[in-house]
């Protein structure tokens, strides 16, 4: 799978072999848990569809259920087209010879490298929607939601709430997710652009993290890795290589990622009340369970951008909240009309400034 700088076939072996098994259920469990999942992940889209007011002209599609080794093939699968479609927007040139057989090596050992993060994430990740993997056959949008299953049960006996409620909660958030993507039809080029500038800006630059490691470690035993934007463990490994010249590419990614997390979390708590019974408790116990973990937990989350992420739904959702109080769902929905009207990474600190820009 692709032919950019990651061998991504390597990537999905080596994570096949660290991956660990999910929680024991039985076969009936099982059976309950998918019919489950698929019919509140097309449920969940009305919900998101009646509050949002985006693509109500779109059909109601169930997400696909799946194990462990099944999101491990579809994340593969999704990353693979993603660097391939921003490789070919990179200004570098073919290799020929003995440099086509180091990118070779490379390519295979940072296939090894991703494949080490993606056995770690196969263990965490509820659900998500990828824009960039080949949608199954017989679907009428692009991209694909994954929703997996045994992650979604662990999570869900471990924050003691009810099944169906978690299973709605989930499904809000990943239905949110497909229904920008698929509703603004520029989102996916755009996004795929900026990741294409980034990967040009960090050429050569890799050398970057192992000098900066020992700094990473240092903040996360000290327990100050994520108290700012500009900590080497808050931002994980792309802000560990970021330069001067890579700060534009970066803004655009966080921005548009901030964006997009936090509006489907406010999104999710906003459906909750009328579909989620328990919201408010799902949404405390999961916001405690977000932050914790022991320090190997901790370093691997700082070094892989997962705390990152963790500070992309909140500030994206407050954002999100400030401007739907000021100027209702309809004046947020701004947000869409074209890559200009984004908030850029300084706005989405100060709503405000994104409200005079946009709407005057």
């Amino acid at each position: 799978m692709g032919t950019g700088a990651v061998d991504w076939d390597t990537a999905v072996s080596t994570a096949a072999r660290l991956l660990k098994p999910g929680p024991e259920i039985s076969r009936t469990e099982a059976a309950s848990t998918v019919a489950s999942l698929r019919e509140f992940s097309a449920g969940a889209e009305t919900h998101v569809r009646e509050l949002t007011g985006l693509g109500t002209e779109l059909p109601v599609e169930p997400g696909d259920v799946v194990d462990r080794p099944g999101w491990l093939r579809g994340a593969g699968r999704g990353l693979a087209e993603l660097t391939d479609v921003a490789f070919a927007r990179t200004s570098g040139t073919d290799s020929e010879g003995a440099g086509e057989l180091l990118a070779t090596i490379n390519s295979r050992g940072a296939g090894v490298q991703a494949g080490v993060v993606l056995a770690y994430l196969g263990t965490k990740v509820l659900g998500q929607y990828d824009p960039f993997a080949p949608a199954r056959p017989g679907a009428s949008g692009a991209g694909r939601l994954l929703l997996v299953a045994p992650n979604i049960v662990a999570a869900q006996r471990a924050l003691e709430v009810p099944e169906a409620d978690f299973h709605m909660w989930v499904c809000l958030h990943e239905s949110t997710h497909r229904l920008q993507f698929n509703a603004v039809p520029w989102l996916r080029e755009y996004f795929a652009n900026g990741v294409g500038e980034l990967m040009s800006a960090m050429d050569g630059s890799t050398g970057e993290l192992f000098g900066r490691l020992p700094s990473v470690v240092r903040e996360v035993r000290s327990g100050r890795s994520g108290e700012s934007d500009t900590s080497p463990g808050m931002l994980g490994v792309v802000e560990l290589l970021q330069s001067p010249s890579q700060r534009a590419a970066l803004d655009r990614i966080i921005a548009v990622s901030t964006l997009l997390e936090g509006h489907a979390d406010h999104v999710m708590d906003a459906v909750g009340p009328r579909v989620v019974p328990s919201v408010h408790t799902i949404r405390e116990r999961f916001t405690r369970r977000r932050s914790g973990g022991g320090l190997l937990d901790r370093l691997l989350r700082s070094l892989l951008g997962v705390d990152a992420k963790i500070k992309q739904y909140a500030k994206g959702a407050e954002f999100t909240r400030h401007v739907v109080g000021a100027v209702g769902m309809d004046g947020f929905n701004a947000v869409w009309a074209g890559p200009d009207n984004l908030p850029s990474r300084a706005e989405l600190s100060d709503p405000p400034a994104w409200l005079r820009r946009v709407h005057g």
